[in-house]
């Protein structure tokens, strides 16, 4: 559905807020079909971006947190 949003997660480093963020927004891009949303749609527009960027970071977080007990080596935004 959303191929050109990027892996926000390697094996060792998590992707920094902004590129969070920008993944977040192309998302709702892709699923309200507003590429700029109009100023009508403006602030439903960024609240889901908010939301999906803090969904996405608590995931990517807790991943973070399972590998770095695995033994692996991450970085975790701040």
């Amino acid at each position: 559905m959303c191929r050109s949003i990027k892996t926000l997660r390697n094996s060792d480093v998590i992707a920094s807020d902004e590129e969070i963020r920008a993944a977040a927004r192309q998302f709702v891009r892709k699923v309200s079909g507003f590429g700029k949303p109009s100023s009508r749609h403006e602030a439903a527009f960024e609240v889901a971006v908010d939301e999906i960027t803090l969904a996405s970071q608590r995931l990517l977080e807790s991943i973070a947190g399972n590998l770095v007990g695995a033994g692996h080596r991450a970085h975790v935004p701040g």
